[in-house]
């Protein structure tokens, strides 16, 4: 009797459960989970099936396929030159914040005083660490991200009421949020001042009255007005006698150097605002979340607020940032403040490597830059590893991916936003897709 071969081919498939038997596999379940397997040893089976791989290699062939983790997110090398690049994620954490992460994984005593055996104030200690940062700070608050910060100011402190705030401050904060639709949708009102580009301290005064809220100034972080310009500055409107909420945006705590137009919370609440917003992923080099720091009556009734509780971060969130403000330099802050020379002499290293293996690399001068919506127009001396622009979909497609920039016909991997300790890895993952 004639059997066909494609038939027969399907008979000698192992079955599912034979395959996943594979101590590799079973493993593979027990950390991954079987829905994540699973499906890969199906996929496997469906090629031996149609001839496209030997019936024997089906384990093995799903053993390859497994992902590192049951997660969708791959970790990436970031070569864009920009630092703090939010499709990327913006700030990647410090050693020590992954740590406190990993220790925050199981049960900790976020709400709960050990000693005592009582409840304690949620997130106790990293509220200690932020007033250690900021001293000028009363009382600290952490929400969810920047603009939850603002949401929250605007519904604990002016809903039903005014926020005077400059038209040259009205931006949009990326993906289609604009800072006003966020404000009106939290109940209050917008009392508009000024114009695009020149805004004083005399029309805010005549603005405010007894249905102010707060006085809001936001720092225009992701764009810049040259020219005839005027903005009121903190210490102006602190004369008026409301409320003034700043919102720094980029999460400076204090001043920096490299960024010497970029606001910090110490400064702004020196000069006299009553409360500072930023975001906890940005400057500041931690995870995402929304910091509120200024007089503590303000940010007690902020936190009372039941709008907080829907705003709140878990205890990875907190674990996080407490590492970053009370730990080590963050790779953030390293990159920003990497010395140019040093950066050189890395992006020729590693184009020596790939020269040795017979790829058209070499070392040239760029210009990085900060991202995440701080710093705009300033631009930071950096170095690149130059190859043909061909690299930059396969880097993309490799194993780690690697993301650069294409300029001029040439995929640039600019050094800075790299930590050193991956120059190897960065060598390696070219040498890969080349085809040397």
């Amino acid at each position: 009797m004639h059997v066909d071969g494609a038939v027969d081919a399907r008979r000698r498939v192992v079955r599912t459960d034979a395959v996943l038997a594979d101590p590799r596999l079973s493993a593979a379940v027990a950390r991954l989970g079987a829905g994540v397997v699973k499906p890969l040893v199906r996929a496997a089976q469906e090629r031996a099936r149609q001839g496209a791989v030997p019936v024997d290699a089906v384990a093995d062939i799903a053993v390859a396929a497994l992902p590192r983790t049951c997660g969708g997110l791959r970790p990436v090398i970031n070569a864009t030159g920009v630092v703090l690049h939010t499709n990327l994620g913006r700030a990647p954490l410090s050693a020590a914040a992954r740590e406190a992460v990993a220790d925050a994984c199981g049960c900790t005593d976020v709400e709960w005083d050990l000693e005592s055996g009582r409840r304690s104030r949620r997130g106790r200690t990293v509220l200690d660490a932020l007033l250690g940062a900021v001293p000028d700070a009363e009382a600290a608050h952490v929400v969810n991200n920047g603009a939850g910060a603002l949401v929250l100011a605007a519904t604990a402190l002016a809903s039903g009421r005014e926020i005077v705030v400059s038209r040259g401050e009205m931006v949009e904060i990326g993906d289609g949020f604009r800072l006003p639709d966020l404000l009106v949708s939290t109940g209050a009102r917008l009392r508009e001042v000024g114009t695009t580009n020149r805004t004083s301290p005399a029309d805010y005064a005549e603005a405010v009255g007894p249905g102010t809220g707060f006085v809001l100034k936001v720092h225009p972080s992701n764009f810049r007005i040259s020219g005839f310009t005027r903005s009121a500055q903190v210490a102006e409107l602190a004369r008026l006698g409301v409320p003034v909420v700043a919102d720094i945006g980029s999460g400076l705590l204090a001043p920096d150097p490299v960024l010497p137009e970029e606001p910090d919370a110490r400064s702004w609440l020196r000069a006299g605002a009553s409360l500072v917003t930023a975001s906890g992923d940005k400057l500041l080099g931690g995870p995402q979340c929304g910091l509120v720091l200024g007089e503590e009556e303000l940010v007690r009734r902020m936190a009372r607020h039941p709008l907080s509780r829907a705003l709140r971060v878990d205890k990875l969130t907190l674990a996080a940032l407490e590492a970053t403000v009370r730990g080590p330099e963050t790779p953030t802050h390293a990159a920003l403040h990497a010395e140019v020379g040093a950066l050189r002499v890395r992006a020729e290293r590693v184009a020596g490597l790939l020269r040795d293996a017979g790829v058209d690399a070499r070392a040239v001068c760029v210009e990085a830059a900060v991202g995440g919506g701080g710093a705009p127009g300033v631009g930071l001396a950096s170095a690149a590893v130059s190859l043909p622009e061909w690299f930059a979909e396969r880097l993309r497609a490799g194993s780690p991916p690697v993301v650069g920039r294409v300029e001029e016909g040439r995929c640039l991997l600019d050094v800075r936003a790299v930590g050193e300790e991956l120059d190897e890895v960065l060598a390696g993952a070219v040498r890969a897709v080349s085809g040397s």
